[in-house]
């Protein structure tokens, strides 16, 4: 008997064996769907390991944890500009008042660098893992990754062994390259430009010939004559010499010295006009707005190229989990009839996916409307097209009252026409502040007489507060919360409750002699100003009722969303530019009396650097570098920046302020003109859809940059 099971046993122990091998099995291929469909909702390659330990490192790597660590070390390298030396820890940039600004001790920012640094290596380390070596040397992001972070290493270590008193730290201007790699929208942003330099550089030439052109036509037109005096001022102002003309007629391409160019001239013989005139409408009208044209739809259509990449991505992600889960009914040891997906695996995946509740409400709607059937793969494809659809909250239930007469009450006060009476009175509230302001301007701040403004203030404050109670009555604490309108009503409405009260508490009840003292750091018209401020911002609650407004409103709104991959370019060229700046241009701007370049205000050139007070747009710390970038893209006056750092610093300045001007002026603003235009389209024209050909069937989808910059991840290997 005991020969005869053993040969038994030995059947249970493999059979064991088998069906834990293929639980196993069977489990991993679970594992491998849910990342494959995380993957496709996120349109992340499929591209990497996926053996289980890869596949619970994946998931680590894309957990909400880790990209928030990631993030939040992004952040705090960058942050470090504003610490290190030249510290911007100061009151004012101004050179004359500045202080001397603390510096932290040395080893103190270096020790925040090494663990950011440290970051960054497990952050590469893990992406290297998990894409593989043969992909790993075809990345070129990945490569230059770890050469940035080679180089910042080695420039650490010589930092720490020279005690921070190294001349230039290399790695600073490095530091944004950890944003872009981090973005796969800013990395897409940054090959459609390298794809638009071939027609930018087009007319960038044509600008060039046309610049050149008309500086020697005004060298030649505007050359010494003794008879005509208008020639005379215009070459001495502005046409002295070769570089000259060209720095002017450059400024003037920009229109920031316009007219002030052409006035020496002009003021003499109406003739000259003409030259300026067709200088501008050829170069500033005709060249700078075809440049915008071109990169706008250079922009346009690689991310259109991006974005049918992307799908292809999404298809590319499902079908691979469905290919993976249709196995498991091999496992399971399903006939060759039941084909396709079995929606108790696929709801055993959607379980353990990274994915909002309310997407996956509704897909597992949808896989419980085919009836529990197995999914085939067009249905299995489409289950992610709820991934793609806005959600819609439900309104919360008004209370239920019984007495007739609170629900007359309920009925009136839930009514629209109650909003357009509150509408009605924030106007009214809006335009008696206006009344006041104009009333008071002339006056000094003793000879106001805030007695009539302090009982408005109380008047309106009062009729807000019985608005949001009524509100509150009408739609029940949920209803109210549900809109936004209502909560950014009910916030002002009880910051300006608080402040009457204050008020009412320390100068007491006003009256037509109210004179009161100053008690505490607020004044009691510091009080009132900021009350009329919020109900200034209260005002704003009008926006959604006026349709034309509350549309351009949302676009912009959809803008600010949308910013958050496209502002990085900002960031990082910013970043750079100011690094550079101050290391070539620190202490360059000297305050009056302690350097023959600096003369003395009332000594100075009217227009000048030193006369119009810009001492504080200077390169002498990060903040105040960041401040004068921005007053050079704004290009308003930058024509006395390129004038004063060319005294100060020499003529090779201007190619910086150039290079500046050509990357922010011309380059990223006409891409952020290019996702403004695209959420106007997106938002005016809302049936704008395109065919895209995506393997072989052809599905609708919205073209839309804008859905491209809000659906885009931040990273993937």
């Amino acid at each position: 008997m005991a020969a005869e099971a053993q040969p038994l046993l030995g059947r249970d122990r493999g059979g064991g064996q088998a069906r834990s091998g293929a639980a196993s099995s069977q489990e991993l291929c679970i594992d491998q769907a849910v990342v494959f469909i995380e993957d496709a909702i996120n349109y992340r390659s499929i591209y990497h390991r996926m053996d289980a330990g890869s596949l619970w490192l994946y998931r680590w790597y894309y957990s909400n944890l880790y990209q928030r660590v990631l993030s939040f070390t992004i952040f705090l390298i960058l942050a470090l500009a504003f610490v290190e030396f030249p510290s911007s820890f100061t009151r004012t940039a101004d050179v004359r008042y500045r202080s001397q600004p603390w510096e932290p001790p040395c080893g103190l920012t270096e020790t925040i660098e090494a663990f950011c640094l440290l970051v960054f290596l497990v952050d590469f380390s893990v992406k290297s893992y998990l894409v593989g070596q043969p992909q790993l040397q075809e990345n070129l992001w990945l490569l230059s990754y770890f050469v940035v972070l080679v180089v910042s290493v080695v420039d650490w270590i010589i930092s720490v062994s020279l005690t921070c008193e190294e001349p230039l730290r290399v790695r600073r201007s490095l530091r944004p390259f950890f944003l872009m790699q981090n973005s796969s929208m800013m990395k897409k942003t940054l090959k459609c430009l390298r794809w638009s330099l071939p027609e930018m550089a087009s007319v960038g030439l044509l600008l060039t010939i046309h610049l050149c052109l008309f500086t020697i036509i005004g060298m030649l037109i505007f050359s010494s004559d003794e008879k005509d005096e208008a020639q005379n001022q215009e070459r001495l102002a502005y046409f002295r010499d070769l570089p000259e003309a060209l720095t002017s007629l450059f400024i003037l391409l920009t229109t920031s010295n316009n007219p002030d160019v052409m006035i020496p001239a002009y003021s003499q013989n109406r003739a000259y006009a003409l030259f300026f005139i067709i200088f501008t409408l050829i170069g500033s009208l005709f060249l700078m707005n075809l440049l915008t044209a071109i990169i706008y739809s250079q922009f346009r259509g690689y991310l259109m190229k991006s974005l049918q990449t992307s799908l292809f991505r999404r298809r590319l992600g499902a079908r691979a989990a469905y290919e993976v889960l249709a196995s498991t009914a091999g496992l399971a040891g399903a006939t060759p009839e039941a084909v396709g997906v079995n929606p108790e695996n696929f709801l055993r995946v959607l379980q353990k996916t990274q994915l909002d509740k309310i997407h996956k409400q509704a897909i597992m709607q949808k896989v419980h409307s085919y009836g529990g059937r197995p999914l085939l793969a067009d249905e299995f494809q489409k289950l992610f097209d709820e991934v793609d659809k806005g959600v819609i909250k439900e309104v919360p239930p008004m209370p239920q009252y019984q007495s007739p007469f609170l629900q007359s009450a309920q009925f009136l006060f839930s009514n629209q026409y109650f909003d357009y009476l509150g509408n009605l009175i924030a106007l009214g509230n809006f335009l008696s502040i206006c009344v006041f302001l104009v009333l008071d301007s002339k006056l000094l701040p003793e000879e106001r007489d805030d007695f009539v403004l302090e009982i408005l203030d109380y008047v309106f404050v009062l009729y807000y507060l019985l608005e949001m109670l009524l509100k509150l009555f009408a739609l029940g604490l949920r209803g109210y919360l549900f809109y936004c309108g209502n909560v950014f009503d009910g916030f002002l409405t009880i910051v300006l409750l608080v402040l009457e009260i204050s008020t009412l508490v320390i100068y007491r009840l006003p009256n037509s002699v109210w004179k009161p003292k100053q008690f505490g750091s607020l004044s009691l018209w510091d009080m009132t100003r900021l009350v009329n401020t919020l109900i200034v911002f209260r005002f704003l609650r009008v926006i959604p009722n006026v349709k034309p407004i509350a549309m351009v409103t949302s676009t912009i709104l959809g803008l600010v969303q949308n910013f958050k991959s496209f502002g990085g370019i900002l960031v990082v060229t910013y970043y750079v530019f100011a690094i550079i700046g101050i290391n070539l241009f620190q202490g360059i701007i000297v305050p009056p009396g302690n350097s023959s370049l600096a003369p003395d205000n009332s000594s100075a050139v009217c227009g000048s650097f030193e006369q119009l007070d810009y001492w504080s747009n200077n390169f002498d710390d990060f903040a105040a570098a960041l401040i004068t970038l921005w007053n050079v893209m704004v290009v308003n006056n930058w024509q006395v920046l390129l004038e004063a750092y060319q005294r100060y610093s020499g003529p090779w300045s201007m190619v910086y302020f150039v290079l500046w001007w050509l990357v922010s002026s011309v380059i990223w603003i006409n891409l952020f003109l290019a996702l403004l235009l695209e959420n106007f389209v997106h938002r005016w024209d809302p049936g704008s859809y395109k065919q895209l050909l995506v393997g072989n069937q052809k599905i609708n989808y919205q073209m839309s940059v804008e859905l491209m910059f809000r659906c885009r991840p931040w990273g993937h290997p």
